[in-house]
């Protein structure tokens, strides 16, 4: 069976000093970590590796996010990640690096056969 989406959260990050797109990144999707709590898997015994994770990423620079290290900060699933043009950049007034502000979509699916319908 096709896995059905069990849950969204969203966040948002920001590297302030440095530029770096992948450092935001992966503030938003803790960010959006830290307002969810899926006990259902502990509740459920369901194995938390068993979910599909697809995360979206909005930067200005989306081709300067590394998908790997965003991936790196979740602890369970199989994570897909996708940057997209979006997010925020707020240049300094030395024309330097420019405050990043990433958003963040996280989408977690499950197949419903592990419910035991």
């Amino acid at each position: 069976m096709t896995a059905k989406r069990f849950f969204l959260e969203i966040g948002t990050g920001n590297d302030l000093h440095g530029g770096d797109y992948t450092k935001a990144a992966v503030r938003a999707v803790q960010d959006a970590m830290h307002h969810s709590s899926l006990g259902l898997f502990r509740s459920l015994g369901i194995d938390p590796n068993s979910m599909q994770v697809e995360v979206t990423i909005g930067v200005q620079r989306p081709e300067k996010v590394d998908p790997a290290a965003v991936a790196a900060a979740f602890p369970y699933g199989k994570v897909m990640v996708n940057a997209v043009l979006g997010g925020l950049d707020v240049p300094d007034e030395e024309g330097r690096e420019p405050t990043i502000i990433a958003s963040a979509a996280v989408v977690v699916r499950l197949d419903p056969a592990l419910f035991g319908k």
